[in-house]
């Protein structure tokens, strides 16, 4: 009935995810590389707590060509480029859905939200310029993994964003520019 972010959310499910792989640092690690990582090509550093758990909504340090891999995941559905699935069919679906009155899916921004009359929305603000099936992954500072599956994109924007909003403004510039420039290359 209400909705308020929590990166705590985050740090528990990594919790699940520890305990349910074998509950050590080591087997976490050996977990995200085989299922996840190796299967995309991504070069990944998780940093790990003192009980061994990823700190899942933070810390987790890559390449920009390894986060877009990462967007190329869910703008796949799921599938990894050697065909392996690794996300459930509908997953990419249900997690870039809107929650209640908000913009947030399950892990990642949208560009649309479900409203209701009798509350107001909560969440990022839009990216106006950017298409409604937009959707992203914030990290802390303002980086961001921005897919646009009815251009068939990913964008990565690494950054430090002091602003409020995390430069929202900016990476909705970036989307409608590279989208223009990528249409006019067409042309």
């Amino acid at each position: 009935k209400r909705w308020a972010y929590s990166s705590a959310s985050i740090h528990l499910a990594a919790r699940m995810v520890r305990d349910a792989v074998g509950g050590n640092a080591a087997d976490v690690q050996r977990f995200a590389h085989d299922e996840l990582f190796a299967p995309l090509g991504m070069h990944v550093t998780m940093e790990i707590d003192e009980t061994g758990t990823p700190i899942g909504a933070h810390y987790m340090l890559a390449s920009a060509r390894d986060w877009a891999r990462f967007g190329e995941l869910y703008l796949n559905d799921g599938v990894a480029p050697n065909g392996q699935r690794i996300l459930p069919e509908g997953w990419v679906q249900w997690s870039t859905t809107p929650t209640l009155a908000t913009n947030y899916g399950a892990g990642w921004w949208v560009n649309h939200r479900e409203r209701t009359d009798s509350e107001q929305p909560a969440g990022m603000p839009l990216m106006p310029d950017a298409h409604a099936d937009t959707f992203y992954a914030l990290g802390n500072l303002g980086q961001y993994i921005i897919v646009v599956p009815s251009q068939q994109l990913v964008i990565v924007r690494l950054g430090n964003a002091q602003t409020p909003h995390f430069d929202i403004d900016e990476a909705d510039r970036l989307v409608k520019k590279v989208i223009s420039s990528l249409h006019a290359s067409a042309a």
